[in-house]
């Protein structure tokens, strides 16, 4: 028997004046870089309904660089983003109203690739050749830092425009001699160069900020505090669901977004959780920042760059919102 009319609209009206409904806040989340297998916990959370059951109708938008998702969510654009922390603290330094709210990236996930064939060794043979990455590149945006801790010049590469996407291809084709990326695809690499791929990481070589993190912006969350706290809660508790388990992390990113190798993103995944671990993620909370290492990249990014708003570094992150019973694994 068919449902009457009047039972469909009631059924409807009532959905729509649920508590739920009603209250639901839209949120728009734009990432670092196209999704790969780091974004697959808010994918994974998305489709487990856990933001919606918070009351949270959240749209993720890919990025083009930590520099623009901190400017997308310092203007507004997005209520929330994943960036790189020493490029959100060079943007505080300039005004931007972002907080960040969770670390993704305990340890610095930068690093430069190259081929040895190129007769390059070591970043103190980089000077005169060139670097290939985005414009809106973390790694670009803190280059003055690399060089100066590697004894180069800033000044003595050529800085050349390649996509993400674009890396691999430009290196092997010899469109570019150097390309920066982060350790996700360290296993890709290895794969497709073999003995002929040069590395080094800055965690190394004694450069490691936080990386990745979500960040807020901060009018949003002053007026939000509830909402931004509901959707931190979520998303640790999804990366710790896919520390546990990736398989439906992964099936659930594979199944939005096209062009994306399975295997290639498992190995990234196993990269990514070394970067996620340190001591204060496995001991204070999944996600959670040290307020020394703070401090430590805060004196960084002033003593490398003109800041030219110095600002009180514990106004740029908060703990608050994570649970301290979530906590990173050893392994």
């Amino acid at each position: 028997m068919m449902p009457s009319r009047s039972l469909v609209f009631s059924t409807a009206l009532a959905a729509l004046l649920s508590p739920l409904a009603a209250n639901a806040e839209d949120i728009s989340m734009v990432l670092n870089w196209v999704p790969t297998a780091d974004h697959a916990p808010y994918f994974y959370a998305k489709q487990q309904g856990w933001y919606e059951d918070e009351g949270i109708q959240l749209e993720i938008e890919a990025g083009r660089g930590s520099g623009a998702a901190v400017q997308r969510v310092a203007a507004g654009i997005a209520e929330v983003g994943v960036a790189d922390l020493a490029t959100v603290l060079l943007a505080r330094g300039e005004g931007a109203n972002a907080v960040a709210v969770m670390t993704v990236y305990a340890n610095s996930p930068q690093g430069f690739y190259w081929l040895k064939s190129s007769g390059i060794e070591t970043p103190k043979d980089f000077p005169g050749h060139s670097v290939g990455n985005p414009p809106a590149d973390a790694s670009r945006i803190m280059w003055p830092l690399f060089a100066k801790s590697v004894g180069i010049e800033p000044d003595s590469v050529k800085f050349v425009n390649v996509s993400p996407q674009a890396k691999l291809a430009s290196l092997k084709s010899g469109a570019i001699d150097v390309t920066s990326d982060f350790y996700n695809e360290h296993d890709l690499k290895v794969r497709e160069f073999g003995d002929d791929l040069g590395f080094v990481a800055w965690r190394n070589i004694g450069v490691n900020p936080y990386g990745n993190s979500v960040i807020v912006n901060e009018t949003f969350l002053s007026e939000h505090r509830d909402v931004v706290g509901k959707f931190a809660a979520v998303s640790q508790k999804a990366f710790a669901a896919c520390v546990a388990d990736f398989q439906p992390c992964l099936d659930a990113l594979m199944s939005e977004v096209s062009g994306l190798d399975p295997e290639n993103q498992k190995d990234q995944w196993g990269r990514i959780k070394e970067l996620m671990r340190d001591e204060t993620t496995q001991t204070v909370a999944l996600g959670a920042f040290s307020s020394e290492r703070m401090a430590a990249d805060y004196d960084m990014i002033s003593t490398y760059f003109d800041v030219k708003k110095p600002f009180d570094i514990e106004t740029v992150y908060t703990n608050e919102f994570l649970d301290e019973s979530v906590k990173m694994t050893g392994e």
